[in-house]
């Protein structure tokens, strides 16, 4: 199917300017951040005046850093201008002043008596070169700044690595695995319970999951924790994460856990096609979140949205499901994984109101997903995805309420296309509009939708999407559910689900049907 082009003609439109996650030393400034994805059409020259800083963008984001504190400046693009004031900042902290040096095996313990070291609104500046680390926990108000050149590498050695138990003193769940409260090894840097916390800088963190045995035990448990993520933070209100690279992680890359308020921006995160389980940024019952401006290649989902798992058997915990609800997705890239925007599977809590605009998905398995499961519960709404592009993916969009994840997935009380009672685990998916996207290069299908018989997909809806197929592709599968059939170049395949089609689109709505 072809249909008219969507991108819209950035030459005719004034430059549009938008400063965003702006800290004592460091800002992020979106260009035509309304009307282009990732990518601008054309390079757009810009210079923040009074300084040297100048540049050419030929994406959205622009990271800038080495600013002063509490100081108003302004970038001019073309004709445009922004300005933006710096935040203020209670005190510059070098790391290196309390013995953080490329020449120590592991500068946890430096890393500690720097932190301690920051006056409250402070920041602690990293020096440049590979940093070796064990884990490094920080506190409330406070900024990291990893600059340009500055590595914090975690150590590959897990001897001696502290453990976040699965509840503190308070019984809160500190300790995370797949959505259930359990002992994990901390993450090479650690937040919990900060408000007010930033980190910042073009520098990198390198999760270390490249190095060690980390990789050869992606489900299991060794010396009593689960795998660390390479940034973790708990429990934090009013969090900026900007500008740095995040790569080889040991298992998920960034992942807030019960956060509010928290804008994530220009960050690039990282991992090998290969890495097991290294999703990339995964918001776990969070509230009010911007992702925005981020380039994400990793080897499993680029971004999955969680809210918790319900418990199974003797263990059928639920007082750790929290929602998560008002995420923002824009101006973003997601390549190569196995999904670029996924929800689920661990989502026994809402997830709710969530906006997926101007993105471009390349080379990932699926483009949208939602993934639940009988026993799982919570309800998924109000999600909508507006001008997003989609090169070489298999299925384009999908909906799977058969999900075989767990040892019981593929038990007939999970598959049976039967009727089950209606009860507080059954999952709820409902209000999903997608529109404005394009398909290219489909291998499988354009969209596969699969819904409970107790409880249908209701309230989706499509329009002005336009499909073009992949020529080369042989048939695979579209959702990871039992009895259904490989295909390839489909249309959109659907089952339990009410679905609202523009004209164009009805003629590629087709049944999808059981063969097992």
């Amino acid at each position: 199917m072809s249909g008219a082009p969507m991108s819209p003609h950035y030459r005719k439109l004034p430059i549009v300017l938008t400063a965003l996650a702006i800290t004592p030393y460091t800002a992020t400034i979106l260009i035509h951040a309304d009307t282009a994805r990732y990518h601008l059409e054309t390079p757009v020259s810009w210079r923040l005046e009074g300084t040297a800083q100048r540049g050419v963008s030929h994406i959205v984001p622009v990271f800038i850093e080495d600013l002063e504190p509490d100081t108003d400046y302004v970038l001019v693009a073309g004709q445009q201008t922004v300005g933006f004031r710096t935040a203020p900042c209670a005190g510059l902290i070098e790391a290196a002043d309390y013995g953080v040096c490329v020449d120590t095996p592991n500068n946890a313990m430096a890393f500690a008596a720097a932190v301690a070291a920051v006056p409250r609104g402070g920041t602690l500046r990293v020096p440049n070169g590979r940093l070796a680390s064990g884990p490094v926990f920080l506190k409330s108000d406070m900024t990291l700044w990893l600059p340009e050149g500055a590595i914090l590498s975690a150590i590959s050695d897990r001897n001696g690595w502290p453990v976040l138990p699965a509840h503190d003193d308070s019984g809160r769940v500190i300790g995370t695995w797949e959505g259930l409260p359990a002992a994990s090894f901390a993450s090479p840097v650690t937040a919990i319970g900060c408000d007010n916390l930033t980190i910042t800088g073009r520098g990198t963190l390198d999760g270390g999951g490249d190095r060690g045995d980390w990789w050869t035990w992606p489900k299991e448990t060794r010396d009593g924790a689960r795998r660390p993520r390479a940034l973790f933070l708990a429990h934090c209100t009013q969090t900026i994460l900007s500008g740095m690279t995040v790569r080889n992680s040991a298992s998920w890359t960034v992942h807030p856990f019960c956060c509010d308020r928290l804008t994530a921006a220009a960050l690039r995160i990282k991992n090998p096609a290969d890495s097991p389980n290294t999703d990339g940024f995964d918001p776990e019952s969070c509230m009010h979140v911007q992702v925005r401006g981020l380039h994400i290649s990793v080897g499993d989902d680029c971004i999955a949205v969680k809210a918790g798992k319900r418990g199974t058997g003797d263990d059928p915990r639920v007082d750790h499901i929290a929602p998560t609800r008002h995420l923002t997705i824009a101006n973003c890239l997601m390549e190569d994984g196995h999904g670029a925007v996924v929800m689920g599977s661990e989502m026994s809590g809402d997830i709710t109101d969530v906006d997926i605009t101007r993105c471009e998905f390349k080379g990932t398995d699926r483009g949208l997903r939602i993934k639940t499961r009988r026993g799982r519960g919570g309800h998924v709404a109000r999600i909508a995805m507006d001008d997003v592009v989609m090169d070489s993916v298999g299925t384009a969009l999908a909906v799977n309420a058969f999900y075989f994840c767990d040892a019981d997935g593929k038990s007939a009380t999970v598959q049976s296309r039967a009727p089950a009672p209606v009860d507080d685990t059954t999952p709820q998916i409902s209000d999903i509009t997608i529109s404005n996207v394009q398909l290219r290069g489909v291998r499988h299908a354009a969209g596969a939708f699969l819904g409970l018989p107790e409880a249908p997909v209701c309230g989706l809806r499509l329009s002005n999407i336009t499909v073009e197929y992949d020529a080369t592709a042989t048939a695979g599968d579209t959702l990871m559910a039992c009895h259904l059939p490989p295909v390839s170049h489909a249309g959109f395949l659907h089952r339990f689900t009410e679905i609202d089609a523009d004209a164009p689109l009805i003629h590629m709505l087709e049944d999808l049907i059981d063969v097992g």
